[in-house]
């Protein structure tokens, strides 16, 4: 009779062990937010599922346990909890109850991600690629060769960042003009231009933006930050308008390109206004200006908004976190102005007290867009040539976070529960 009951507990141990699951905490117990993500990642183009689990523990992953996995996270530094097959179980009935403020999203496929940037070093990094390096997530560098040459097709995620899609060379002109970089930056420009059939800078980048719209359209992802996301909307409400003065193009700018306008071809802004000054650093008054917010570091935050998981799970993926504060942090474009944003944007982040949005989001066609203002989450106000941010000085920041939520959103499929 002993040995009967000892094979049965030893059986059902086993049992047991094979049914346990990796639970990867993504609140204040996680001693690497952003290396987490780089382990969802990898865990998924290994092919194996992972369930993120909305509002539970600042948007936890659980996986299904190997010693493979859980001997990654140790190299990596990524803190985890091994949990029995009861505890997930109990775990995801505590999600569903219709109570509860939370869901289950299965990521079930890693996304083939993009970057578009010039292929020569630039004065300025690039937030995004430096926290996907940070988290060990793979991605291609793209730029107009192969935008043109319709290469977005082999990918699921495209992000955009420190860009001008005007044509005006990110309007550095007036401080800029004379340095080596500035003068080879315009020079490689025009000669793509000329190669691609175009006659001005201006015009290929319009191609460039009505081919990433087209990507969106498709069911493409597009991540933009920083001036990338104010002067894509600028490029296509101005589609067959003149809006670069002399310095940028050879020939003065349209004196009635402002009321030419056509602001149904735009994704997120509507009504704002060109700046005309070609030596002013700024495009439109979309951008809430530095002067106009009266921040500064020490009392620069903005909030995140709190979604309904069952109701709106798009959205409340894209703000998982382990705090709704986030510092602030300035850009070429840093905020929106609110009543420039179009009516069926959400809101994700935003500053009341100004009336400004932080990070923004919307559908176009079968696909997602998602605009993030600012540059660099944790270098408040980041100059040109200045040394990159060391990722390995802030592996919890919330900033970063909200980044690698957009890399693992088009990998979600919400997860059926059982009746």
């Amino acid at each position: 009779m002993r040995k009967y009951l000892f094979i049965l507990i030893f059986c059902f141990a086993c049992q047991t062990v094979r049914a346990a699951y990796l639970l990867i905490p993504m609140d204040e117990a996680q001693t690497n937010h952003l290396k987490a993500y780089g382990i969802a990642y990898w865990v998924l183009s290994n092919e194996q599922q992972i369930d993120w689990l909305l509002n539970f523990r600042g948007g936890s992953f659980m996986i299904k346990h190997s010693p493979t996995i859980e001997n990654e996270m140790v190299i990596r530094g990524v803190s985890y909890e091994v949990i029995s097959n009861a505890q997930s179980n109990q775990i995801i009935q505590s999600i569903a109850d219709p109570s509860s403020n939370m869901d289950v999203m299965k990521l079930d496929k890693e996304p083939k991600i993009a970057v578009y940037s010039p292929k020569s070093k630039q004065p300025w990094d690039d937030a995004v690629t430096l926290v996907l390096t940070y988290a060990e997530i793979p991605y291609d560098v793209i730029f107009d060769d192969e935008v043109i040459t319709g290469k977005l097709h082999d990918y699921d995620w495209l992000h955009l960042h420190h860009e001008d899609f005007t044509g005006q060379y990110g309007k550095f002109y007036s401080n800029y003009r004379f340095q080596p970089w500035y003068i080879k930056q315009q020079k490689e420009f025009e000669e793509s231009a000329r190669k691609h059939g175009f006659q001005k800078v201006s015009q290929m980048k319009l191609a460039i933006v009505k081919r990433i719209q087209a990507f969106v359209g498709r069911g493409g992802f597009l991540f933009a930050m920083c001036s990338a996301t104010d002067t894509f909307d600028i490029a296509l409400a101005a589609d067959g308008v003149d809006i670069c003065e002399h310095v940028y193009d050879g020939d003065p700018a349209d004196p009635k390109a402002q009321q030419k306008l056509n602001f149904s071809n735009t994704m997120a802004f509507r009504n704002f206004k060109l700046e005309r000054d070609p030596l002013r650093y700024e495009f439109s008054n979309i951008d809430n200006q530095q002067q106009e917010r009266g921040f500064n570091e020490k009392n620069d935050y903005f909030n995140l908004f709190q979604f309904s998981a069952k109701w709106d799970p798009i959205p409340t993926m894209l703000t998982q976190n382990h705090t709704h504060i986030i510092k602030g942090f300035m850009g070429q474009t840093t905020a929106y102005k609110k009543k420039l944003i179009k009516a069926d944007v959400v809101i994700m982040g935003e500053n009341k007290e100004i009336d400004e949005a932080r990070y923004i989001h919307g559908i176009y066609g079968k696909g997602f867009w998602t605009f993030y203002g600012g540059h660099d989450p944790e270098d408040y106000q980041h100059f040109v040539g200045e040394e990159p941010t060391d990722l390995n000085l802030h592996p919890n920041s919330p900033g970063y976070r909200l980044i690698l939520n957009n890399i693992l959103f088009p990998a979600a499929k919400k997860k059926k529960r059982k009746t």
